[in-house]
């Protein structure tokens, strides 16, 4: 992970107690200091376009502006997005942060860049395992959801034509093959042909 978007955004405030304070302990500045590339955003349109050359986001928001920031850059590109927590982005009581805040990672000013690379380093890894995870789940309830269709198909053959079970299942991939489609697809159409048939 070499390349970082920072966003700032909603911090009229921020920007004024940066103004305070010595260059060098902005967030582009400490991530440049660590050795990273950093390109700044300041409005949704700025980070969008610029988000396809980042290997992740850092948001410098609110606490309370995380999450819908978040969601808006998922939706673009699968790739991790922290939150840069100091005084002027952790304004909000704790209250604040709901049960189902979800942050790939936390950097604040006080890191070391040793600290910055593995907090980078294992949101990387964390975020791609969370991915991965997630495509499995998905991938599995579709294969739940095909097996729920086959198995009311194979009922309805195995009824109509007073055979088992096991012939229904059979002729039902018999069918798929005569036709070149997937099994699924044939046993969707029987279900849904036999539900219209026999609608009260």
């Amino acid at each position: 992970m070499h390349s970082l978007l920072v966003i700032k955004s909603n911090l009229s405030h921020f920007e004024k107690t940066m103004a305070d304070y010595p260059e060098s302990s902005s967030p582009e500045s400490v991530l440049i200091a660590s050795g990273y590339q950093v390109t700044v955003a300041a409005t949704k349109e700025e980070a969008l376009l610029q988000l396809a050359n980042a290997d992740a986001s850092v948001l410098v928001v609110p606490i309370s502006d995380y999450p819908i920031w978040r969601k808006e850059l998922l939706m673009r590109k699968a790739a991790p997005v922290l939150w840069w927590c100091c005084d002027e982005t952790a304004n909000l009581s704790a209250a604040a942060c709901e049960d189902d805040f979800i942050a790939d990672g936390i950097l604040s000013p006080s890191m070391l860049t040793l600290d910055i690379h593995w907090v980078l380093h294992f949101s990387a890894r964390q975020f791609f395992a969370q991915q991965q995870w997630q495509k499995e789940r998905e991938q599995l309830l579709s294969r739940i959801e095909e097996r729920k269709w086959i198995d009311m198909a194979k009922g309805i053959l195995s009824k109509m034509r007073n055979i088992s079970e096991s012939e229904a299942y059979d002729a039902l991939r018999k069918q798929a093959m005569n036709e070149r489609k997937r099994m699924v697809d044939v046993a969707t159409s029987i279900v849904k042909a036999y539900q219209l048939l026999h609608k009260p």
